[in-house]
């Protein structure tokens, strides 16, 4: 009984701590927030940037504080983990839309979005492996790219304004 308790208590303690999703969903209930969605990209981005900086600092130091090194190496990881989350889980897979090649516009500015969001996940993951201040830049670009294609001339500002 005791064991059976304990193997239960594991069980709901692990799932109930697991580290948790917040992807938007995928049913169609047309809640969607997409100039929010590239706001945080950016903010990610910056905060890969600052986590580079920080990182070059921390160890060109004379003594290495080694405990701030690797919270500033996990912060890198995790920024660019949730720019490949939203670029994969929510733009990839629930906001781009497919196109038939016959309508030559609509197939060039998927192949567009495609491309770029690929570029946005590769840069973002060469960040996780490097202190390259050029893989930020990459990202800069190719998330601008692909809000150029993506929002059009229907960008809007979070604040409702048209930009």
């Amino acid at each position: 009984m005791k064991k059976s308790f304990l193997v239960l208590s594991l069980l709901l303690v692990s799932f109930g701590f697991s580290k948790a999703t917040f992807a938007h969903c995928e049913v169609p209930c047309g809640i969607f927030h997409d100039e929010l969605r590239v706001e945080l990209i950016k903010e990610h981005i910056q905060t890969i940037e600052k986590a580079m900086n920080q990182i070059t600092e921390l160890q060109s130091a004379e003594t290495i504080n080694y405990n701030q090194l690797v919270r500033w190496i996990n912060t890198k990881e995790h920024h660019a983990n949730l720019i490949h989350e939203v670029a994969e889980q929510y733009f990839l897979t629930q906001r781009v839309k497919i196109a038939e090649p016959s309508d030559e516009e609509k197939y060039q500015k998927y192949v567009t979005q495609l491309t770029t969001l690929h570029e946005l996940i590769v840069y973002a993951i060469k960040a996780k492996q490097t202190t390259d201040l050029e893989n930020v830049e990459k990202m800069k670009a190719s998330l601008t790219a692909f809000e150029d294609s993506y929002f059009g001339e229907h960008r809007h500002t979070l604040d409702g304004e048209h930009k």
